[in-house]
């Protein structure tokens, strides 16, 4: 597989309908690295694969689909939209702000948000190395009934 393969089979078994975590230990480096502002950092196949089961209980419907990528040597960069709705148990797995109080989602809130962002792949010897995204946190957490505007 090549490069733009590689992060298209990840992005349909992490982050598409059908979640396979399997993929994750196929096409993960023992090492990889993977964040996101609404996550934060994670270090290592388990690490990760735990965050992505958790969200994936709470977010069942959860549904990205990348739009688009492109490749300069080792880096891969896709551009994603998607989102989900929130009916599985309590989640927290969310930004902490200094000053606000913890955001939770609590059981099954029925929430619903979509939104996009962008993600970037470095490949090292056919395994992902690192995931780095930046999406619209503030968009979902705000969709999510998490943070208001006054």
């Amino acid at each position: 597989m090549n490069n733009q393969e590689i992060v298209g089979k990840w992005f349909n078994a992490v982050w598409g309908e059908e979640y396979n975590p399997a993929v994750i230990a196929e096409l993960a480096s023992e090492d990889m690295v993977m964040k996101y502002p609404l996550h934060g950092e994670r270090r290592g196949y388990q690490e990760i694969k735990e965050m992505l089961d958790e969200l994936r209980t709470a977010f069942p419907d959860l549904k990205f689909q990348c739009t688009g990528l492109i490749e300069d040597k080792n880096i891969v960069a896709g551009k994603w939209e998607g989102g989900g709705t929130h009916t599985g148990p309590e989640f927290s797995d969310l930004p902490k702000i200094p000053g606000l109080p913890a955001l939770v989602l609590p059981e099954n809130s029925g929430r619903r948000a979509e939104w996009t962002g962008m993600s970037y792949f470095k490949i090292e010897n056919g395994k992902i190395v690192s995931e780095i995204g930046e999406e619209d946190a503030l968009g979902a957490a705000l969709q999510f009934g998490l943070l208001t505007v006054k």
